[in-house]
């Protein structure tokens, strides 16, 4: 006798029925916001050649990528990151734009890995991406958009903490590290592993006083003070730089009115090693990790040929839902779905009142009328499939009786309930 498995594998789950609805209706406002701010829609495959998440263009760890082998031979990858597919597909099809374009996307990405932390291996994420355009304003324009877009999921409590890689860059530097050193002291940082930092610079032999300046990015977060503070530690052009452009997207962000909700950290880092400047996060009461991950990657096009600036960022679509669900926020569901149930003797005209209602765009779904208990009359039956429609979102209910159609409207406050007899 063949097994039947009924359960998903760790790392993935089902969703349906009102809670899929409530994410559906997520991704609508999102991608609402993103045409609104003028982004063009793409899709990208599911899966790409191996090459396009290497280690050179410095995205997610070989270890954890879900790998197969097409009949070529070819080794190929579920993609656990969009930004380095949209990149190889802009440096396909607009090798020679010179002008910047804005792209939008949705899809699922794929991570292999053991350590989940209460984390899915399949999350659906939404984001944007802005090729073309090194100018403070573009960065500007893309945290403004994470801002004004989750505030239309309903979110009001997160917060955005940027900062950026060069600075980062100019410390290492200054102190003398080497390339291997300083993606590694990144990994690390970006862990906010301060003892593992601070292990690995000793072993590294750097001179006490570069130590302390590059463990000292660790505590540079907060308002716009932090800005500040990390001016008096550096010396080189670099660093000094990178805090002269975060200055001006600050107050570039002002004039979009989202300042509040910005806050800096100068040592956010990323373990994806393709961002080159302007990097950012968003937080929230009820997710451990960030919903929001985006930044600037100045450099991953020319890995596809082409050579220009970008940023963008994504949204994790699954921990907004997640977010909002901890911090009861309802998420208003639209919806005209009619449920229509009937008896054998009012099939003909339940059908055809579901002609009518499908002409004018509404959506119906018949049920036969077979929920009488034993003993009961109808109204015990219409009690059943009321309470059904209204866990299912359905807008109203007629119930077709030989005399007349009995309507309710389903409200999140109660029912308005009317006869309409014949």
């Amino acid at each position: 006798m063949k097994k039947r498995f009924v359960h998903t594998p760790e790392g993935v789950r089902d969703i349906y029925g009102p809670e899929y609805m409530k994410k559906l209706a997520i991704e609508d406002l999102l991608h609402t916001k993103f045409r609104s701010f003028g982004y063009q829609d793409i899709q990208t495959p599911t899966f790409e050649f191996f090459d396009v998440f290497s280690r050179e263009i410095g995205t997610t760890p070989s270890k954890e990528l879900y790998k197969f082998f097409d009949k070529e031979g070819n080794t190929l990858v579920l993609r656990p990151d969009f930004t380095p597919s949209i990149a190889r597909c802009a440096a396909k099809y607009f090798m020679e734009e010179s002008l910047p374009v804005r792209f939008c996307y949705s899809g699922n990405t794929f991570t292999n890995t053991s350590n989940l932390q209460g984390k899915l291996k399949e999350v659906t994420q939404m984001g944007v991406e802005l090729i073309g355009d090194a100018s403070v304003e573009a960065d500007a324009e893309a945290i403004a958009l994470v801002i004004t877009s989750l505030l239309s999921t309903g979110l009001q409590n997160f917060q955005i903490s940027i900062g950026d890689v060069e600075f980062f860059k100019g410390l290492c530097r200054e102190a003398g590290l080497s390339e291997e050193t300083e993606l590694a002291l990144r990994d690390v940082i970006s862990e906010k592993n301060h003892f593992g930092a601070e292990d690995l610079l000793i072993r590294e032999n750097i001179p006490e006083n570069y130590r302390k300046s590059l463990l000292k990015v660790t505590e540079l977060f907060g308002n716009y003070e932090a800005i500040e503070e990390a001016a008096k530690l550096v010396q080189n052009s670099v660093s000094k730089e990178a805090l002269s452009r975060l200055e001006k997207l600050y107050e570039r962000l002002k004039a979009y009115h989202v300042d509040k909700y910005v806050s800096f950290d100068l040592g956010l880092l990323s373990k994806y090693h393709y961002y080159t400047g302007i990097i950012f996060k968003a937080y929230t009461y009820g997710i451990g990790d960030a919903i929001v991950k985006g930044g600037r990657y100045d450099s991953l096009l020319e890995k596809f040929g082409k050579t220009s600036p970008a940023i963008g960022f994504v949204i994790v679509v699954d921990d907004v839902l997640e977010a909002l669900s901890r911090q009861n926020i309802d998420i208003d569901i639209q919806t005209n779905d009619t449920l229509i149930v009937y008896f054998d003797s009012t099939y003909t005209k339940a059908l055809k009142k579901s002609f009518e209602l499908r002409e004018k765009g509404i959506c119906v779904t018949l049920f036969p009328c077979s929920a009488i208990p034993d003993g009961k009359d109808c109204e015990s039956a219409y009690e059943i499939y009321e309470t059904y429609a209204r866990s299912s979102h359905f807008a109203r209910i007629l119930f077709v009786e030989e005399d007349n159609i009995r309507e309710t409207l389903l409200t999140t406050t109660g029912r308005m309930e009317e006869n309409w007899h014949e």
